[in-house]
């Protein structure tokens, strides 16, 4: 295979030819450090490349395929050899973590977080840390400490955010995987503005021991790629419990892959209308009626339903989500604030001036809309939903600021709840730009997520596009 064959494999299709040994772990790993290298400069989707180390990973990792498919009696993990990357908040045993921020530009952990460690397990080559938005808190990923990221579909458009480099960096075919965090729609933002797969889990699903905090509250981990199946295959390795992680839930993890090919014939689906959604683009809602027909067309029954409340969980999820960011920085804050960006400084001011009234009240309102979307996945198996109003809005401009606070409308609503929400692509818009899909589940619902976007993606071929990159 090419460099650009090889990049432009699956990560389940690539770990099969690992195992099979038609590629090697050097090869892939070094196709994409090379293109890394040649086209990163245009996009700017990571802070760290960790070439030299990554290099050493695929030689071992070759080494032990070589020596037969175990490793001290144990099978080889399910991703060794195959090149991921992390958002750049995720702890690496001596690599830098910076957060995306310039206090933590010289931090260099002395532990992995676990989430990195669960990678390295199954033999993941992480070639690099993507770069975000300063400390996760924005969606744009235009950094003021490390540059700017670029959407790969339109140089001049902003991934989304905050886990913006994740998604640019799987959209450039920089890498297999990715893992990002979502605190208000930060892992399924950028997915729906790159044109590639996120998905956020179940609060509690995912350990966040070792990830640099935004909201103790809020804050997921979760896998982003470019297709469902490999998204089901990193968050197997994931998820999990941590007794170690406050957060963390001690709930069995389902077999994401097992029953993925089952489809969706049966179920129940609502499809959320009412005048929440009267701001979306016409051409994101068309296509997002379609979605529902491909899944109506697969078997299942689609309804339409309102989605009461959603504007105040958006609401409270941003208050508690600036609020628990000022408790977190307050001491940079209260001595260092002209270290923070400009718009990040000015929500972590707004989170350290809000009355703690409104906080309890915010708090008080993410039980009750517990209760009440568990009532609401009593009558359905799936929620459709767009994941943002706009497609991916300027990096600048008079009025790219205030088109990016659009952007968590539809997504902030299931971080509030901590309910499961996958966005994957389908469609683009007259501008050439992607088009994201929200699914939502139940809590713990994962399995089934997956196996409804699976579904989906395989009805349709909005998988297979990709940018153009010179």
């Amino acid at each position: 295979m090419n460099t650009e064959e090889l990049v432009g494999l699956s990560l389940a299709e690539a770990g099969r030819l690992v195992r099979a040994r038609e590629i090697s772990p050097v090869e892939l790993t070094q196709a994409h450090l090379e293109r890394i290298a040649r086209l990163d400069g245009k996009i700017n989707s990571f802070i760290t490349v960790m070439d030299e180390a990554a290099m050493q990973q695929a030689r071992q990792a070759e080494a032990e395929l070589a020596r037969g498919e175990r490793i001290n009696g144990q099978p080889l993990g399910a991703l060794h050899g195959l090149p991921i990357a992390l958002k750049d908040l995720f702890e690496t045993a001596g690599v830098r973590t910076t957060a995306g921020s310039k206090f933590f530009s010289d931090y260099y952990p002395e532990q992995d977080a676990v989430v990195t460690s669960k990678l390295k397990s199954a033999g993941a080559i992480l070639v690099g840390k993507n770069n975000m938005h300063e400390i996760a808190l924005g969606l744009t990923t235009v950094n003021p400490h490390y540059g700017a990221c670029h959407n790969p579909w339109k140089l001049d458009r902003v991934p989304g955010g905050s886990s913006g480099g994740s998604a640019a960096a799987l959209a450039a075919r920089f890498c297999l995987g990715a893992i990002g965090s979502d605190t208000g729609g930060s892992i399924r933002v950028p997915a729906a503005l790159c044109g590639v797969v996120g998905l956020k889990p179940t609060y509690g699903r995912v350990s966040l021991r070792g990830v640099i905090p935004l909201s103790w509250n809020l804050d997921h981990a979760g896998p982003m790629a470019r297709q469902v199946l490999d998204v089901a295959l990193l968050l197997q390795i994931i998820a999990g419990y941590d007794p170690e992680d406050p957060v963390s839930v001690d709930v069995p993890v389902d077999d994401y892959l097992l029953g993925i090919q089952r489809g969706v014939a049966g179920w129940r689906i609502i499809l959320a209308e009412d005048d929440y959604f009267e701001h979306t683009h016409p051409e994101i809602a068309q296509a997002v009626r379609q979605a529902a027909k491909v899944l109506e067309e697969a078997g299942a029954k689609i309804e339409t339903a309102p989605l009461p409340g959603a504007r105040d969980a958006a609401l409270n999820n941003g208050m508690i989500v600036v609020s628990d960011a000022a408790a977190f920085h307050a001491e940079r804050l209260h001595d260092q604030p002209e270290g923070f960006g400009a718009d990040v400084l000015q929500r972590l001011q707004i989170g350290a001036a809000l009355p703690l009234v409104d906080y309890i009240r915010a708090r008080r309102s993410q039980v009750e809309m517990r209760r009440q979307f568990a009532r609401l996945f009593e009558k359905c198996d799936l929620l459709l939903l767009p994941t943002t109003p706009i497609a991916a809005p300027p990096i600048s401009g008079p009025d790219a600021l205030e088109l990016a606070r659009w952007l968590t409308r539809y997504t902030a609503p299931f971080n509030l709840t901590g309910l499961p929400a996958l966005s994957l692509p389908c469609g683009f818009t007259s501008d050439g730009l992607p088009i994201g899909l929200q699914m939502v589940a139940r809590p713990w619902g994962e399995a089934r997520l997956l196996q409804a976007g699976y579904a989906f993606e395989q009805a349709t071929d909005w998988r297979f596009r990709q940018p153009e990159l010179m």
